[in-house]
């Protein structure tokens, strides 16, 4: 066991766990966030995305002990926390969750595509997106509510 210090949604956190011990399991188990989704556990499926240092990565395959001192962690809690993000209230108005089980890992992934990319064509939206699964299909929707979201930014 190593101890491990944080910054996860702008707070550190102080956490002690084995050094392979995947993030997806010390943000949800130590940490307590259960936003982020244990989908494959492979890093396929993209429901387990979070961002450090801005970058989305997939954090059933990212182990506490490879982040670098002072990286920064932001979970589907640390996205909007004051007020919805643009792409939160996108999804809303496109009433894109069916399910709703891969959705933590498809804002988190949008959030970085327009960031990325402001302004995103289809082709954009469906290459960043390819690594997230939507096991209900909802693809189209969360399509049109990147674009809208890229329209409020």
């Amino acid at each position: 066991m190593a101890k491990y210090t944080l910054n996860i949604n702008g707070k550190k956190t102080q956490v002690e766990a084995e050094p392979d011990t995947p993030m997806l399991w010390v943000i949800r188990d130590f940490v307590g966030l259960k936003g982020t989704k244990f989908g494959c556990g492979m890093a396929l499926c993209g429901a387990c995305t979070i961002h450090v240092n801005g970058q989305p990565v997939r954090s059933c395959q990212t182990p506490v002990s490879s982040l670098k001192k002072n990286s920064k962690i932001t979970t589907i809690e640390g996205i909007g926390n004051t007020q919805l993000h643009a792409v939160q209230k996108a999804w809303i108005e496109e009433q894109v969750p069916q399910c709703g089980y891969c959705q933590s890992g498809q804002i988190m992934s949008a959030v970085a595509l327009l960031k990325a990319k402001p302004k995103p064509t289809d082709e954009d939206i469906d290459t960043y997106m390819s690594g997230n699964i939507c096991r209900c299909g909802t693809y189209d929707r969360i399509r049109k509510a990147i674009h809208r979201a890229a329209a409020m930014v």
